[in-house]
């Protein structure tokens, strides 16, 4: 595991190595590296608009989803296959670093969100609501500052987990295929799984596939985001707990509940709630007890919070290779 037979390192040194990569430039990677999140939600997009016909019947639109995230998954695994096989080669374990850094993407969500931070603080709503548009489902223009901040809070979560500790997982359950399958699912999800009458039937493979895949990084997210939070000097553990036990299953996603209950219980805030979609108010429950009234300061605490967590996430990893190399 940490050295392969060819002498280069093995999965959970390039593991580690990719984490401190990702640490230290993985904002600048990310403009150089493709994103198979990205790439993956462009293809179900294509397939959305040539396969989702409103003339086919429920049980037609529902069996062509399918066959689109299908196709989708087994492509991925072939590829990562393929990758795993190339690592095994001499210095093929290069370019299965790159794949790694190319699925692990801590450090760019993270710099989006610090975006809105600075955004708001320098200019107030308008370029607020613009940094923050791509890191919500909500109808961005429509956000006071409160909004905003609230919003970018909760694509902090909810990026701990999707951009760093599911793909971790997935990598060390299955490799380079379980770190592909889970980027392509989150694309995936991202382009057909919002909820909404288009994407009911054929979306439904895309939502049930994530909502399973997810299920344990999004708790294991959420244990780490408590355990970093005594290490911030304004938030609490023990709120991040009792909001967990409290709040986390009342968000309408199975599992991003969980990630943004822990933010927000830790750092006394209110999260989620109603909203407006155009002239629409979405009716969603609270989740936390704390300030509904979000601030740019309180992005700062949840991104310090993100970094905390990240950096414990990493000494597990660390931890978990020195254990190998012990036996």
């Amino acid at each position: 595991m940490l050295n392969s037979a060819f002498g280069g390192p093995g999965p959970l040194l390039l593991l580690l190595l990719a984490l401190a990569i990702d640490a230290a430039v993985g904002d600048r990677l990310d403009r150089i590296l493709p994103d198979p999140a990205a790439l993956a939600r462009r293809f179900c997009l294509w397939a959305d608009a040539r396969l989702n016909r409103a003339e086919r019947g429920p049980t037609t639109v529902l069996i062509r989803g399918a066959l689109v995230v299908l196709a989708l998954l087994a492509g991925v695994a072939v590829l990562g296959l393929i990758v795993e096989w190339i690592g095994g080669q001499g210095r093929g374990w290069i370019l299965e670093l790159a794949v790694v850094l190319c699925g692990v993407r801590g450090r760019a969500a993270w710099t989006r969100v610090r975006a809105v931070r600075r955004a708001l603080e320098s200019g107030g709503l308008a370029p607020g609501q613009q940094a923050v548009q791509p890191l919500t489902r909500r109808h961005a223009y429509s956000l006071d500052e409160h909004g905003i901040a609230r919003a970018a809070i909760e694509a902090a979560a909810r990026a701990f987990d999707r951009k760093l500790v599911a793909p971790i997982f997935g990598y060390l359950l299955l490799g380079v295929p379980g770190l592909l399958v889970w980027t392509a699912m989150d694309g995936a999800d991202a382009a057909l799984g919002s909820p909404g009458i288009r994407h009911e039937r054929f979306g439904l493979t895309a939502a049930r596939m994530d909502d399973a895949l997810n299920a344990l990084p999004a708790r294991f997210a959420a244990l780490l985001l408590a355990a970093a939070a005594p290490f911030i000097g304004t938030a609490s553990a023990g709120g991040a707990v009792r909001t967990l036990g409290r709040d986390a299953r009342k968000h309408p996603s199975l599992n991003m509940g969980w990630p943004i209950a822990a933010m927000a219980g830790a750092l006394g805030l209110s999260l989620a709630g109603p909203h407006r979609d155009g002239g629409v108010v979405i009716t969603e429950p609270w989740i936390g007890d704390g300030r509904a009234r979000a601030t740019a300061a309180d992005i700062g605490r949840a991104l310090a919070l993100y970094a905390v967590a990240a950096l414990i996430l990493v000494g597990l990893v660390a931890l978990l290779v020195w254990g190998v190399a012990g036996l």
